[in-house]
């Protein structure tokens, strides 16, 4: 596979940084769920070209919810997550109906889906809700407190990020608690902050499974796994792991740990907690890694060896490089003048869209820069977080990897284009690569709108990988 990109050296930084509220902004999430290329002041962004090359649409080849990209992909994030219950097709319709209606703009778009959250998590209309009517409201809310969470920095509440943060961690807590059996709750020791962990079994009559351990990425929330794996596995008679690491949920916005390049410090604990347990097959557990997490799984993966599968959705080798080159050319090796050149040239003349995709971006990697953005300002210090994002780059460990690994990539992959396939060929364990198309509506990092297909490709690699014995 091959990749084209524009050379935008000779672009200065303002007319760079400006490119950011369109397509380049998208680029710039690296994330999971969406990226947000949206004003401060929650002022639509003017459509530019799209993530994918085209000026023609928002998305080309694919639904168009919203004209500006970063609101279309996350938009398309909800609708998909109706195929697992975590959405309803009418209610997001609905919601994306009032955004455009209002303007489009961070702030219409987290008083929307906040709004959805908190009617769902309230008694509905009509006869009391019997158990599974609140626990599937409960599952909707958590996906729509999410959408909301992730432009509340660039809307007139950053200050609120905490709590919209702790109104979806409420909803899904709501879900699981209803869920039959109910996952296994534990807080499993990691450095001075544990790591909370949901561990979800088909029955609780304590048969012995092979488990997935299912990694999310930068600014994926809970809910998301549900969707890419957790129902998936249930339905195939796999326990699933699902866990905040440092950089994530509970971690990150109440705790304040971010990210770590050392991942298998965060997997080596939780495969420990797994291997004790009597209804869990220590010779079939799974890692897989949604996002970002295709680069953080992989890592643990490398020194790791109880896991037995993994997977990479997609395969990321050097986040860093998912940050538009304008961004990375700010950072030097002497740490003054990076925030010299960040502070006193780009700063100042730093439009309002790409302050609020950069104050996301950089918070789950340093707690000043995520202090800063609930107070409405933009990080100081551009030096320590960017390396940090620098140091996640894990080429010279993909060869430390020996069990079987599944490689996935996306059409029009808009957050690691190439990364995949170059994974795939500096793996030397047993290795499959699989392509998720347009063909199929699978486009686009982490196939936003085909999350079951997505679970096929990975359940039936696992189960061939791992089979009964």
């Amino acid at each position: 596979m091959t990749h084209e990109s524009q050379d935008a050296s000779h672009l200065s930084r303002r007319i760079a940084l400006t490119g950011l509220v369109g397509g380049a902004g998208v680029a710039l999430a690296a994330g999971c769920t969406s990226s947000n290329g949206t004003s401060a002041q929650g002022v639509a962004p003017r459509p530019t070209a799209s993530a994918t090359g085209s000026a023609s649409g928002a998305t080309p080849g694919v639904m168009t919810l919203f004209r500006d990209p970063a609101f279309n992909f996350s938009g398309l994030w909800a609708l998909g997550g109706a195929g697992f219950g975590g959405s309803e097709v009418g209610e997001v319709l609905t919601a994306v109906n009032t955004i455009n209606k209002a303007g489009l703009s961070s702030q219409a778009y987290v008083e929307t889906f906040k709004k959805l959250g908190d009617q769902l998590m309230g008694a509905p209309q009509g006869s009391k809700p019997d158990r599974q009517t609140r626990r599937l409201r409960a599952l909707r809310a958590a996906q729509y407190y999410a959408q909301a969470l992730f432009f509340v920095l660039g809307s007139d509440t950053p200050d609120s990020e905490e709590q919209l943060y702790r109104a979806g961690r409420g909803a899904w807590d709501k879900f699981c608690e209803l869920c039959d059996p109910a996952p296994v709750t534990a807080d499993i020791p990691y450095g001075r902050t544990p790591l909370p962990v949901w561990f979800f079994r088909p029955d609780d009559s304590g048969k012995q499974r092979p488990t997935v351990i299912l990694t999310n990425g930068s600014d994926g929330q809970n809910v998301d796994m549900w969707a890419y794996g957790v129902s998936a596995a249930l339905e195939r008679d796999w326990n699933a792991l699902v866990y905040d690491g440092p950089g994530q949920g509970q971690l990150l916005f109440v705790d304040r740990v971010v990210f770590t390049s050392r991942w298998e410090g965060v997997v080596t604990p939780l495969v420990d907690w797994l291997v004790a347990r009597s209804d869990v097959d220590a010779d079939r557990i799974a890692l897989t890694g949604l996002s970002m997490a295709g680069n953080l799984a992989p890592r643990a993966a490398a020194f790791e060896k109880r896991i037995a599968a993994l997977v990479a959705m997609p395969g990321c080798l050097e986040p860093w490089l998912g940050f538009p080159p304008e961004i990375r050319k700010i950072l030097t090796p002497n740490k003054a003048q990076t925030n010299n050149i960040w502070n006193k040239e780009v700063v100042p003349e730093l439009p309002a869209a790409a302050a609020a995709t950069m104050k996301k971006r950089f918070e789950p990697f340093s707690v000043p820069a995520m202090l800063s953005a609930r107070e409405g300002k933009v990080f100081t210090d551009f030096y320590t977080p960017a390396k940090s994002i620098e140091s996640l780059t894990i080429t010279s460990v993909v060869g430390r990897i020996t069990m079987p690994t599944l490689v996935l990539d996306y059409e029009d992959e808009q957050f690691y284009p190439g990364q995949p396939r170059t994974m795939f060929d500096k793996l030397t364990s047993p290795k499959d690569y699989v392509k998720l198309t347009a063909a199929t509506g699978a486009q686009l990092h982490c196939s936003p709108m085909a999350p079951q297909q997505h679970c096929d490709v990975v359940f039936d690699w696992l189960q061939e990988t791992l089979p009964g014995r």
